[in-house]
This record gives C-alpha cells, structure tokens and sequence, in this order.
C-alpha cells in the first residue's frame, strides 16, 4: 500500500488492547494491520505534557530511521473513528523467541544471555532478569539512551522470525529530565561499536537537517536540546552508561 493510501484510506477497528494503559486500538487500512492510538484516549500522566505521546511516537521512527537501523515499525500521524493519534504498522512475532526473559538463577549462566539482575518469583525461587546478546538488540539499548526511553519494558521487544528485533511503545521518550528505565542494561560499560558509533553520527548530522526540522514539529526545542546532547554525550563517551540519577533504572512491571 502507498503513503498515500495509508494516510487517507479508510482506517477500519477490528479490536482493542485492554492490557494498554491508554486507548489502543487493532485495525485494517486495506490489507495492512496497524496499531491505533488516538490523542484523546491518553491518559495524563504527571512528568509528560498531555496529549503529546502520539508526536512522541512518531519523533521515535524518525530517530530509528536517521539511524539506520529500523528499530521501530512504520509509525505516522493520522484521523481515525476517535480523531487523531499515532498509527503503526502490525508485527507478526515469533512466539518461540524470547529475547528478554525471567530464568531460574540455577540455570546461569547460559550462552548468549546477559544478566541484568536477581530477584524472587512468588515461590521464594531465585530468578533473573536476561536479554540476549545479539546485535539487534544492542542496536535497541543505544537508541533507548538517545531518545530517553522511561518504559523499555521486557514485551516491548518484538522478536521476528528472521532475528530482527523491533521496539514498540515509545510514548515515553525524549523528556529533558533524565528517565531512562529499559530492561537492556546488559552491555552496561562495554564499548560502544564502530557500527553504533556511526548511527549515533547520522542523527547529528540528521540533526542539522531533515530530522531537525521534522522533530520541531513534534517535540519542544528544550527536548530537540536535550536529545542533541545525549547523542553527543554518547559519541564523546562511545561507552554504554551505567544507570544513575533518583529514577529506578527499571520500569515495573518489567513486562
């Protein structure tokens, strides 16, 4: 289906996610599958501007795209049966991949697991928190520090067939306060990649150009800055952070 089509074609709701915290909607523009977000079904939230959440949604696929990496689906502004909001195009996962997880501490540690951190279930059995160590996935936490991501939640993590990995649900992105909260926190200290490196530079230069222009329309100056500064802070650092600041470096749940 065209650009076109898909911002003026008839947007028909074949269902609702009640597990959402704001109103999400399943949905047909032709024969693709979206996501549906109207502005009006957000709920205030007290440290994000209400009614942005959408915009930030989008401003998060366009710093996807300036990477290169196509870590977010295709995600655009457009009307709906419950007015204007966010839409994304469905992704089919596959089931049999886990690629974050709660284990049994005792089966620790397993190839091509990294540990984030420990825990009890409802049993009193110790368990851990992992994500795989894949490319993908690395590619995702670099761009949850860039955009400030405060809910990188376990089932965020979308896990297609062929090992591409997609990150969803980034209503909660590019606050000028520091609230990164993400289950990625694996690579922690490690060096950031040559590859990562260079994604980082296209945003800033991205920054100067087309993007910079595109994000003015969807975010506040103060977090354009502020994002601009992570992306530097990040290249001048070229290592992954460590969590800090009051913020828990987690969010909960955790999926």
């Amino acid at each position: 289906m065209s650009s076109s089509d898909l911002l003026t074609a008839q947007l028909e709701l074949t269902g609702r996610i009640t597990t959402a915290s704001n109103a999400t909607f399943l949905g047909n523009i032709g024969n693709s599958k979206v996501v549906y977000k109207p502005i009006a079904g957000e709920q205030p939230l007290w440290d994000f501007p209400h009614g942005t959440l959408a915009s930030r949604e989008i401003a998060a696929y366009l710093v996807s795209e300036a990477l290169g990496w196509n870590l977010v689906p295709r995600t655009w502004l457009r009307d709906g049966r419950f007015g204007e909001g966010m839409v994304q195009l469905w992704q089919d996962t596959d089931p049999a991949q886990h690629p974050v997880d709660i284990v049994p501490t005792s089966s620790l540690p397993a190839a091509g697991l990294l540990r984030v951190l420990d825990g009890q279930d409802e049993a009193g059995q110790q368990m851990s928190l992992v994500h795989e160590d894949t490319v993908s996935l690395r590619r995702m936490a670099v761009f949850d520090v860039l955009v400030n991501n405060a809910d990188r939640k376990g089932d965020h993590v979308l896990a297609m067939a062929d090992g591409h990995r997609f990150g969803v649900d980034h209503g909660l992105c590019f606050n000028e306060e520091h609230k990164l909260r993400t289950v990625l926190w694996g690579w922690d200290g490690q060096s950031l990649s040559e590859d990562e490196l260079a994604g980082i530079t296209r945003v800033i230069e991205a920054l100067e150009a087309e993007l910079g222009a595109e994000l003015a329309e969807l975010l506040t100056a103060e977090e354009i800055a502020a994002f601009s500064r992570r992306c530097q802070s990040l290249v001048d650092d070229a290592h992954f952070p460590a969590p800090h600041g009051q913020m828990p470096a987690v969010p909960w749940p955790l999926f």
